[in-house]
């Protein structure tokens, strides 16, 4: 019998690479997938692991991700993980969003989730399998900049309900997780020095999260130790969303 499988969207680098390693080190066999060619072979390349596939796709194309889906069952023999890593963000004043950006960020952020996820769901089925949806703490809590990114991403949590609430009487389990500020090369372009302060200062733990600790987080949710949670959305985020306005002067005065 052909050994668990994990497909991940979004895999050349970030959480979706570390992901990639984490399960690769579990003795998974992992389906890389990414619309960026030279990247997506590039990481392929340094992991050297035969148990790493590597897979162009774009998410939001229907007929690409078919194919991907067929390319994975033909080639790993079965699905036992799909997550939906792939993003895109566009940080821009809510008047200055066009339509154009909105659409780009929907059709990556959430189609491709949507599509992944539907044309997945047999192979699932078939291994009483896991999805495990990649959000943002931007889905849960409201910041400037960033409308069409955190509604895409709050939809995100939505769906991810949705999947568990009709795949699970297949013993198909869907969980989101929700990343909070991490040290990756997306938030390395959006977070000047005062960002990352602010931020600091609105974390309990006083740090940015590492795509280990997210990818740690993903694979529990895929393993046989989390079988009896579903439909949930965790923060892996330090408590950023536990906390309002004033920790810095709570900090303050505590000392």
């Amino acid at each position: 019998m052909p050994r668990k499988t994990a497909i991940i969207t979004g895999a050349a680098r970030g959480i979706g690479l570390a992901t990639t390693k984490n399960f690769l080190k579990r003795g998974r066999r992992v389906a890389m997938i990414d619309r960026d060619v030279d990247a997506l072979m590039e990481a392929a390349r340094q992991l050297d692991n035969e148990d790493a596939l590597p897979i162009i796709c774009d998410v939001s194309i229907p007929d690409q991700v078919k194919a991907m889906i067929s390319e994975v069952e033909e080639k790993l023999g079965r699905i036992d993980a799909l997550i939906n890593n792939a993003g895109v963000a566009e940080f821009t004043p809510i008047e200055q969003t066009s339509f154009e950006v909105w659409r780009t960020i929907m059709q990556t952020n959430l189609d491709g989730v949507f599509l992944c996820s539907q044309m997945a769901t047999p192979g699932l089925i078939k291994t009483s399998g896991a999805i495990v949806n990649i959000a943002s703490i931007s889905g849960v809590r409201a910041s400037t900049l960033r409308v069409a990114y955190g509604t895409s991403k709050a939809a995100v949590i939505h769906l991810t309900k949705q999947q568990a609430a009709e795949l699970g009487e297949y013993g198909v389990r869907a969980n989101c997780i929700a990343p909070g500020p991490a040290t990756t090369k997306l938030a390395a372009a959006v977070h000047d020095p005062a960002i990352k302060a602010a931020y600091h200062d609105a974390i309990p733990l006083n740090r940015f999260g590492t795509v280990e600790e997210m990818a740690d987080a993903i694979v529990f949710l895929c393993s046989d130790k989390a079988s009896y949670i579903t439909g949930q959305t965790i923060a892996v985020d330090g408590g950023f969303a536990s906390t309002g306005v004033g920790l810095p002067a709570l900090r303050k005065s505590a000392k």
